[in-house]
């Protein structure tokens, strides 16, 4: 028989990751780097892991040294853009920001701005009016850049933030920002977010909740439901 345990936390804001965290786009994600591995001869497993949670532009010159990036990367983009099947809301995703004041949240990406709307409206989740992507930064994650600028579109220091990512890049990006870091699993095992500094570790956003509304200015005041398992070995 699984327990739960019940951890409470605060914070200002909620900086969220965006693929596997708020929108489930594993599928459409592996189909695409599947077949642009096997088109240049790459271990489609292999390419498919080195891309998650990280610019495609990353990869690709990881890759591709030598190659038109740009170029490439316009294409992997265009294939995710119309590849939308089985796109959906990540379990929890959308009563968790149902429940959150639209000023204490934003998206955090690795996608560029227009596969990020695309893939928050094929799920059924509200746009943030801003939120940072992957055309908005210099340095892609795992560098504290993407969430600091996330912080600083909320107007609160990222060291009052909590991030929640499904990625150990992710992890490590919200980390040398400064922020606690929630990780979500599967895509990640526990093993691999702790490492990479996750203070706690949950199956997804369904395990995280508001308590009540906040006052103007007060701390969010955060549930997170941990099975036995989620809590051993956990960082606070």
């Amino acid at each position: 028989m699984l327990c739960y345990y019940v951890t409470q936390i605060s914070c200002r804001a909620l900086l969220f990751d965006l693929d596997g965290v708020l929108v489930d786009s594993t599928p459409a994600v592996a189909r695409v780097w599947t077949n642009w591995a096997r088109a240049r001869g790459f271990d489609p497993e292999e390419t498919v892991r080195r891309a998650h949670g990280r610019p495609s532009l990353t990869t690709i010159r990881e890759l591709l040294p030598g190659s038109d990036y740009e170029a490439e990367d316009r294409e992997v983009e265009r294939r995710e853009i119309e590849d939308l099947e089985g796109v959906v809301a990540a379990p929890g995703a959308k009563a968790l920001l149902a429940s959150l004041p639209r000023s204490r949240w934003t998206i955090v990406t690795s996608s560029t701005r227009v596969l990020a709307e695309v893939r928050i409206r094929a799920a059924g989740l509200p746009v943030p009016e801003k939120f940072i992507t992957s055309s908005d930064i210099q340095n892609g994650k795992p560098h504290p850049e993407p969430y600091l600028n996330g912080a600083a579109l909320l107007g609160i220091p990222a060291t009052d933030c909590v991030v929640i990512e499904d990625a150990p890049a992710g992890v490590r990006s919200g980390k040398a920002a400064g922020a606690r870091v929630i990780g979500l699993l599967p895509i990640s095992s526990r093993v691999e977010l702790l490492s990479a500094g996750a203070n706690w570790t949950v199956a997804d956003c369904s395990s995280i909740s508001l308590q009540t509304l906040p006052a103007s200015g007060h701390d969010l005041q955060l549930n997170l439901t941990e099975t036995a398992s989620d809590a051993s070995g956990r960082k606070t």
